[in-house]
């Protein structure tokens, strides 16, 4: 089960990638790609080239989960791949819950009291 807590570390794949891949290709993606560990316990989120699909890459210390969502109407809003470097980009877990629910983060921003470094 995968839970949105704020010790959580989430990696976004700024590139689109084709979403017939699963375990072994999502893993070989996030080490040669991204140049993350799969397994450091970090969620890794891909998304397809016209953006109504995500999948979710999590290793809960047994094993690798694959989530998937596909939007019937629209589409995820998603940076640009210039916003990230080395393709990837860091998200608080809120911003994961916020953007697989459909809420765009453009323009959004933290309150002061609840900034995080």
């Amino acid at each position: 089960m995968l839970t949105l807590s704020g010790s959580l570390r989430v990696f976004l794949a700024l590139e689109p990638c084709d979403m017939r891949k699963s375990f072994d290709s999502l893993h070989a993606l996030v080490t040669g790609q991204l140049g993350e560990d799969p397994r450091s316990g970090a969620v890794f989120v891909f998304s397809n080239r016209s953006r109504n699909r995500i999948k979710l890459l999590h290793w809960d210390g047994t094993g690798l989960w694959v989530h998937a969502k596909r939007l019937e109407k629209g589409t995820f809003s998603w940076p640009k791949p210039s916003d990230g470097r080395g393709g990837k980009l860091k998200l608080a877990p809120e911003a994961l819950a916020l953007l697989t629910d459909g809420i765009d983060l453009k323009g959004a921003r933290m309150r002061p009291w609840y900034e995080r470094e």
